[in-house]
């Protein structure tokens, strides 16, 4: 019985690391532990289109805050 549990968590393992290649070829930005909670919410039933604009949505907010605080630096270095 061990030697099928480390089989299936070998294939687990396997999944998540072509998932997670998948994700960085289509530019996602989603580092590993954001893409892992993103498949979970998925399994336990989260709409996979719904949580997408979900995470682009927050992605572009942290762009803007990103961005506003970058000219508020600039703007206290003058």
């Amino acid at each position: 019985m061990p030697g099928q549990v480390n089989h299936q968590v070998n294939i687990s393992r396997k999944t998540f690391h072509t998932i997670y290649e998948i994700s960085k070829l289509l530019n996602t930005n989603l580092d590993q532990t954001t893409l892992s909670i993103c498949i979970r919410l998925c399994e336990n039933g989260v709409n996979p289109q719904a949580l997408a604009k979900v995470v682009k949505e927050i992605q572009k907010e942290v762009k803007a805050l990103e961005n506003n605080d970058i000219e508020s630096t600039k703007a206290l270095n003058k």
